[in-house]
């Protein structure tokens, strides 16, 4: 028997995302690897028995029918009880909960997603609430900590430095031809925790799951990317079992020519790929995206997708405290790409409320690693310069907030404990209700926890951070942090890019998407002091911030693909559901 019809992509049912329904491949005479929509009368699931089990794409487990059993020669390969879906996710939660730590967590969940997709996402989507800091922020940190150690199974591609001249070649080896979103990282600057070269690869990896569950898009039109350019990181050099290159970066013209040929390979193999940066070091990151903004799809998530979250739960606190956006005056402590993003943005923001651009960023000042930025410091690298104010050097923390007096506190150092006593209570001193953002991820390098900028400003903060804290109890009140996860932002964001096919991404996007987010957010949640919706309502906010991009899109004359009708209904449309397939 060749095969077997079926109604879904790689064991994933589809709704109508358009050319999205792809499982198999067929080589064609140019070598070239070709769709065939599993939804056309030529369809067909082209694996039988154990292959069909080993591959997690077509992988049903016990769940497959009798009918199937037969039918795919799976008889004998499964244990006799026929499984519905629901029944399966069960066992996974609780095998799950039997581990002891969030590793072995992750380490279990990669493995399911290994040996069957449609169940990793299933349980995923049900129960994201719990699995979310398990499987990206804060778990995924020390998961790429330890990625040469837990190894099992390649996930994505690994371009490295002596790919040079054969990148196209590389790209052509990835099996799938329809890839819409690319994550790629080179892995220096990962979350808080430095450079781990290779081993960022957790990072394209997660984000890429969270693009699938968040926001719909198939996983078989998602493809990590990891540019492997060395590490300078000693412990990784030392280490026998790292599975990076065992050099120095490279740097300087070799590095940028890597990155540029990689660039317009990927733009050449997979011309409808929106393509995001992540966690590449400053440097880099700000170069990246100047230069390719303007002529590929692409944005930087680290800059633009954590600056629309910052705006979004600022717009949120301002529900809580009353005022204008344009009334605020903030300090950011960090003074990187994550900061100078959110200033940048909260700056267009501002200036749509009627300020002037030089105006708005009088709003905003940053302290970095020295202390204030001011415009007398002859030490300051080129992002920070246009934030550089009139003012007397002040490297003390609680001092520079005394002077001065910031509405809002932003932390985004990768620093624990740098919002200390001293600057919380000051923050509490200058206003009655201090807005309080601890950005920086993982929890172990967050500037504060939620019980301390609750309990140093006697309850008075509004309070968000970038990995998640347990609610808290201060006397008769309950707190619970609201955690302003990039996950509310760029998987919307992609598929409103995707919906639309976009040419390009912009900021007003992001403005757009920012927007959008605040308007999710209830009553309810801020009655509890979250500025933030429940995850649980992540795939109704990535639907309502995509439509906020296709308008975006549509207005700066960028979207090449129409939207009949209602777009928030023709968008849900198009989001996958992991339910299995039917092999009839």
């Amino acid at each position: 028997m060749k095969g077997r019809k079926t109604r879904s992509f790689s064991g994933v049912m589809c709704s109508g995302f358009e050319d999205a329904c792809i499982a198999s491949t067929k080589l064609q005479p140019n070598n070239k690897r070709e769709p065939t929509p599993l939804t056309s009368p030529a369809g067909y699931v082209s694996r039988r028995g154990v292959d069909l089990l080993h591959d997690p794409a077509t992988n049903k487990g016990t769940a497959f029918t009798e009918a199937e059993r037969d039918a795919l020669g799976l008889r004998g390969l499964l244990p006799a009880h026929v499984q519905a879906q629901q029944e399966q996710v069960k066992r996974v939660l609780a095998n799950l909960r039997r581990e002891s730590t969030p590793l072995e967590r992750y380490i279990f969940l990669i493995a399911l997603l290994d040996r069957n997709e449609t169940l990793f996402y299933r349980t995923l989507v049900d129960h994201i609430e719990e699995i979310v800091p398990l499987i990206y922020t804060p778990t995924v940190g020390q998961a790429c900590q330890e990625y040469s150690n837990i190894f099992r199974r390649t996930r994505g591609l690994f371009v490295t430095a002596n790919d040079r001249g054969r990148v196209a070649e590389v790209l052509r080896n990835w099996p799938e031809r329809d890839v819409r979103v690319i994550v790629v990282t080179d892995g220096e600057r990962v979350l808080g925790l430095g450079d781990l070269g290779a081993n960022g690869m957790g990072i394209p990896v997660g984000k890429l799951i969270l693009y699938s569950a968040c926001a719909g898009i198939p996983p078989s039109q998602c493809l990590p990317v990891t540019i492997d350019v060395g590490t300078n990181n000693t412990a990784l050099l030392a280490d026998p079992l790292y599975l990076g290159l065992n050099q120095r970066r490279i740097r300087g013209e070799e590095y940028d020519s890597l990155l540029h040929e990689f660039m317009s390979a990927a733009t050449e193999v997979f011309p409808r790929a929106l393509i995001q940066f992540e966690d590449f070091a400053h440097n880099n990151a700000f170069r990246l995206l100047k230069k390719y903004r303007e002529s590929v799809c692409s944005f930087n998530d680290d800059m633009q997708g954590t600056a629309a979250v910052a705006l979004a739960g600022l717009y949120g606190a301002l529900r809580i405290t009353g005022g204008s956006l344009a009334d605020q005056r903030l300090v950011f402590f960090g003074a990187g790409e994550a900061g100078i993003g959110i200033a940048n943005l909260v700056v267009a923001a501002m200036a749509e409320k009627g300020l002037s651009q030089s105006a708005a960023r009088t709003r905003c000042w940053f302290v970095d690693s020295k202390g204030l930025v001011v415009s007398n410091r002859d030490d300051l690298a080129e992002h920070k310069r246009s934030f550089a104010h009139d003012h007397e050097f002040l490297s003390d923390g609680a001092a520079i907030v005394e002077a001065i007096k910031p509405t809002v506190l932003v932390g985004v150092t990768g620093k624990a404990g740098v919002f200390s006593h001293r600057i919380l209570e000051a923050a509490a001193k200058v206003n009655t209700r201090p807005i309080i953002f601890a950005l920086s991820n993982p929890t172990s390098v967050a500037e504060c926890t939620g019980e301390e900028a609750y309990r140093w400003t006697n309850g008075r903060a509004i309070f968000a951070s970038g990995s998640p804290f347990d609610p808290v109890r201060i006397g008769d009140q309950k707190f619970v942090p609201a955690q302003g996860n990039n996950v509310y932002i760029f998987p919307g964001v992609g598929l409103g890019v995707i919906a639309c096919a976009s040419r390009l991404v912009t900021n007003e996007m992001f403005l757009a998407a920012a927007h959008a987010l605040a308007q999710q957010v209830s009553q309810t949640d801020l009655n509890e002091g979250r500025v933030y919706p429940r995850l649980s309502a992540i795939r109704e906010v990535s639907v309502s911030v995509a439509a906020a991009v296709v308008e975006t899109a549509r207005r700066q004359n960028l979207a090449t693909r129409e939207i009949p009708g209602d777009i928030n209904s023709h968008i849900r449309s198009m989001m996958f559901e992991p339910n299995y397939p039917v092999y009839a």
